[in-house]
């Protein structure tokens, strides 16, 4: 491995990689410091080819998929004036907040009804009168009309301040959840663990150790989840590192980690953007792929490593899978969350699409459940006749709306912030 290269064939042109590149070799669990040196790094093309293969030890070339679709019960959230990232959530009076009353839960549902869903994936803001009882009730109203459908729903921020407003356990709320039909948790809501980045980006949110503890609690009693890191803002190589080795150590205890989703921070329509003056623009391919890459390499222990694609292009996502990565996301059907916050993409690939960006990386795609259990592969698959992309389903509530302003109310400035130490 020693010696100049390419980055993808002999040896890294970073001489702090060649330690690291030998231990992924002999499959050797990295360490912290090798976390740093990775991060550090802008060896990228070798980056990728050691998380390649790690990733190829793991899941040979299949690339998995979802056919999924996103469903945000409401956008109004008691975090609105202090989770500055946050360019979807609204205060109850404020200009585009909702609340999706059941039925129009389960028309949105059904308005996918042509396509082929197999997972719901629900989360939505903190309301303050939204009680467990509504969200049980949507849960067990989904799995009746649409009993072959995984329900991934609610992140651990959202059952923390459930068992708050219900004055019940975080245990007692998770067995609700999975009684009345949830299958597994979504990742979100980790951002990063850092207190000061935390404290910074999302004062008064649930801490690192409190997003831990839910998700601890979960697998104890059997309910698997995702787990992520949202990058590129004011955290720092190290503050990456450590939620990396958070989210491993975890993982060590419990094994209830499906996959891990970096996210990338997007600056539009939010009170952080402003204060960066990164308003109008995005991570760099080059963070996102290393993103990708550096999870795989310290994450040993979860299975699959997703991009998701609707915040950094499919075309980005596409690369990613030589870089370490073994699922696509999916069709994400009407994704509000990250478009609200300027993401550019489409509002939903169609199944042939991500069919087609799979096999266009040299990979063999397989659809899967929210659990991974593989219900489809494409030996045989012959991509339908090309068309206009499509836009997502028809109906009043599929529909973006922009804030109007960043900041909902009082004039609360945000110290001086620079952007994420050593981004290229």
């Amino acid at each position: 491995m020693d010696g100049p290269s390419d980055g993808r064939t002999v040896g890294p042109r970073d001489p702090a990689l060649v330690p690291i590149a030998q231990k992924v070799e002999r499959a050797e669990r990295l360490t912290r410091d090798d976390g740093l040196a990775l991060f550090q790094s802008n060896d990228l093309l070798t980056l990728g080819r050691l998380a390649d293969l790690a990733n190829r030890r793991l899941n040979g070339d299949r690339v998995y998929f979802a056919a999924n679709q996103h469903i945000n019960p409401t956008n109004v959230c008691v975090l609105r004036n202090t989770c500055v990232f946050c360019s979807f959530a609204r205060m109850p009076q404020e200009a585009g907040a909702y609340t999706r009353s059941l039925e129009e839960i389960f028309a949105e549902a059904d308005a996918a009804r042509d396509n082929p869903t197999r997972e719901f994936h629900i989360v939505g803001g903190l309301h303050p009168k939204l009680r467990l009882a509504y969200y049980l009730d949507m849960f067990r109203g989904l799995k009746a009309r649409h009993p072959g459908v995984h329900i991934k729903a609610l992140t651990a921020v959202e059952i923390a301040h459930l068992a708050r407003l219900e004055r019940m356990s975080v245990r007692d709320v998770l067995i609700a959840l999975r009684d009345a039909g949830v299958t597994s948790l979504p990742g979100g809501g980790a951002e990063v663990f850092s207190p000061a980045a935390r404290a910074t980006i999302a004062d008064k949110k649930l801490s690192g150790e409190e997003w831990l503890a839910v998700h601890r609690e979960a697998h104890r009693l059997g309910i698997p989840s995702n787990c992520t890191m949202l990058y590129g803002h004011v955290e720092t190589m190290t503050d990456r590192v450590d939620h990396l080795l958070a989210l491993r150590a975890l993982q060590d205890e419990t094994g209830g980690f499906l996959t891990y989703i970096p996210l990338a921070y997007h600056p539009d329509h939010n009170e952080l953007g402003e204060a960066l003056g990164r308003t109008g623009t995005a991570t760099t391919g080059f963070d996102d792929l290393k993103n990708i890459a550096v999870g795989r390499l310290v994450l040993d222990n979860i299975p699959h490593v997703k991009t998701h694609w609707p915040m950094v292009t499919p075309f980005i996502s596409q690369v990613a899978l030589t870089f370490g990565c073994d699922d696509l996301e999916g069709t994400v059907v009407f994704e509000r969350v990250y478009h609200e916050a300027g993401a550019g993409t489409p509002m939903w690939l169609g199944y042939d699409q991500v069919v087609s960006l799979i096999r266009g990386a040299g990979k063999e795609p397989a659809e899967r459940d929210s659990l991974y259990r593989t219900v489809r592969t494409f030996e045989d698959w012959v991509p339908a006749e090309p068309g206009v992309r499509p836009q997502g389903p028809e109906g009043p509530t599929f529909r973006i709306s922009h804030r109007s302003q960043a900041r909902a109310r009082g004039k609360r400035k945000l110290p001086v912030l620079s952007a994420v130490d050593g981004v290229e």
